[in-house]
């Protein structure tokens, strides 16, 4: 999509920005939903508070990674790409939860 409009280092900054945003928040999902049940709530609080420690943790990583890693780089598109990530998941959740209540 930013390829044709700009050009490809911001095409693939954004894409690794974004990725950035996605890998953290698949390792929090498999950290904190592999438990459920009433029996395991301990183990469902722990493992909640593991990926998003996890989480952090990785996204930090990441950046650094990438800030240090990857020779050029469109730091600006890198922040667009996590952003829109971002906001995608927040709205995703927004939508659910009205589209739940019909």
């Amino acid at each position: 999509m930013l390829w044709g409009v700009i050009d490809f280092k911001a095409a693939y900054s954004a894409l690794l920005g974004g990725l950035a945003a996605v890998i953290p928040n698949a390792y929090f999902t498999y950290k904190a939903f592999r438990y459920f049940g009433a029996r395991s709530v301990n183990a469902v609080i722990q493992s909640f508070w593991a990926g998003e420690a996890g989480k952090m943790v990785l996204t930090a990583v990441l950046f650094a990674v990438l800030f240090i890693g990857v020779k050029p780089l469109n730091i600006g598109m890198v922040f667009v790409g996590y952003i829109l990530v971002q906001i995608t998941s927040a709205s995703v959740l927004l939508l659910t939860k009205s589209f739940l209540k019909r």
